[in-house]
């Protein structure tokens, strides 16, 4: 039988089981995955992107809206 790889928790650490058992993975508890939604949430986390990278993306997805 192989052995159940481990991952460490990424908000306090602690080492996980990457299985079917382990309901929070990568997290190790519920208040760890709470705790990393809301650094999200507040802006804490952030992927990095170039300022006119959001601009290029997404200016012509819309056609302009007109005013009546």
């Amino acid at each position: 039988m192989s052995q159940i790889p481990t991952v460490d928790c990424p908000t306090c650490g602690a080492p996980v089981e990457w299985s079917p058992e382990s309901k929070f993975r990568p997290f190790c508890s519920d208040r760890c995955k709470l705790i990393d939604l809301g650094a999200w949430a507040s802006e804490e986390h952030k992927i990095p992107v170039s300022p006119d990278a959001e601009d290029e993306l997404f200016s012509e997805d819309f056609e302009p809206r007109s005013h009546h």
